[in-house]
């Protein structure tokens, strides 16, 4: 019960942020979403279904208070699928996305102190590495599931904000809308994946630290 409880705070919390990010962003004028941050570091703490209620809390709550029409809760898709994907690396790399990973001990008590500190700085170099390789990634993993969906969303929906400059500007007038929508988001969506992924999982690794939950 415990447990339920300290994942329902976090979930809760995370979507006031991914919706606090993302206001912040627009407020200074930085031309990325950054609304999925704390989707990310819910899902890989406390697991998809918390993860995936982040997100769409994220887009319910955020889209009500500051949404017009209803275009804009469509896009509760992309952000629970940023929870379902990052689930899906969590089970395909669960060893370099263990938020616990321990570099392991593999040496004898007879070994020397200098071998010891060189095989404990190339075991923790191994596991950075490892957890950086995935974390790239899965940030563009999400790029590209997320600006498809974008895309798809926007061309169903015909409400383009965000992307129409780059549309204009990357393509000709008789270029598909779907097509255009799905591209021109993919240079804004590959640094805020990058930045979302990295910065996610830095959140979840102190969560973890905390012991939450």
């Amino acid at each position: 019960m415990r447990k339920i409880i300290i994942s329902a705070v976090i979930c809760i919390t995370g979507s006031f942020l991914n919706i606090t990010f993302n206001k912040l962003s627009i407020l200074i004028g930085f031309p990325l979403y950054l609304d999925t941050t704390l989707t990310i570091s819910v899902t890989l703490t406390c697991g998809v279904f918390w993860g995936t209620l982040c997100g769409v809390l994220t887009n319910l709550i955020g889209f009500t208070i500051f949404g017009h029409g209803w275009e804009g809760y469509l896009f509760v898709i992309c952000n629970a699928a940023t929870a379902i994907i990052t689930w899906l690396f969590m089970r395909f790399f669960s060893s370099e996305l263990n938020l616990t990973r321990q570099i392991s001990q593999k040496i004898t008590k007879n070994e020397s102190v200098k071998y010891k500190t060189v095989f404990f700085k190339s075991s923790l170099l191994d596991m950075v590495m490892d957890r950086v390789v995935v974390l790239i990634i899965l940030s563009f993993a999400l790029c590209f599931a997320i600006s498809f969906l974008g895309g798809l969303i926007t061309a169903v929906s015909g409400e383009s904000r965000f992307t129409a400059l780059f549309s204009a500007t990357m393509f000709k007038g008789d270029t598909p809308v779907l097509i255009a929508e799905i591209v021109s988001r993919i240079p804004v969506n590959t640094i805020d994946r990058l930045i979302s992924t990295f910065g996610g999982y830095a959140i979840a690794l102190g969560l973890r630290r905390l012991k939450l939950p």
